[in-house]
């Protein structure tokens, strides 16, 4: 099993599972072929890179840059024709849901879903928003995705 954490990203090439823990308003993405047998996860933080402080840059901590490499590093293994899921995104404190800038989870949903809109890759799946946080680990060659939430409740997509 490969485990991701914030920001990081692997590929599958081979059957195995991919899993990241404590997606709260954090969103994770599963690009992947199943007719080619691959896959990739990442863990994403913040909406765009725009966010970004000058510094330590790590581009895959945003929707925008991290999608985009991602697709790149899947389409140079050989995948052709991509699909998604998508889990995470929750809004984690109450006091947030005033102010648009703060609810970080309801924006990564919106920044992943429109990078994949314009990318032409389909959602197949999604568990996003809510308010309880989340484990995820991605199965290949099944393309399942197991989702336990906080409150140990688990859903197979």
């Amino acid at each position: 099993m490969e485990t991701i954490s914030i920001g990081e990203w692997k590929l599958l090439t081979e059957p195995g599972t991919l899993r990241t823990c404590g997606l709260g308003s954090c969103i994770s993405v599963v690009l992947y072929d199943r007719a080619h047998g691959i896959a990739g996860m990442v863990h994403i933080m913040l909406p765009d890179a725009s966010q970004a402080r000058k510094g330590a840059f790590n581009p895959w901590r945003y929707a925008d840059t991290a999608l985009n490499l991602l697709q790149e590093k899947l389409l140079k293994a050989g995948a052709s024709n991509l699909q998604a899921k998508m889990v995470g995104g929750a809004q984690m404190f109450r006091y947030a849901m005033r102010e648009e800038f703060m609810q970080i989870g309801k924006r990564n949903i919106e920044a992943a879903t429109t990078w994949l809109e314009q990318a032409h890759i389909s959602i197949v799946a999604r568990e996003v928003g809510g308010t309880v946080g989340r484990t995820v680990e991605f199965d290949l060659p099944s393309c399942t995705m197991r989702v336990r939430t906080a409150n140990k409740t688990i859903k197979l997509l």
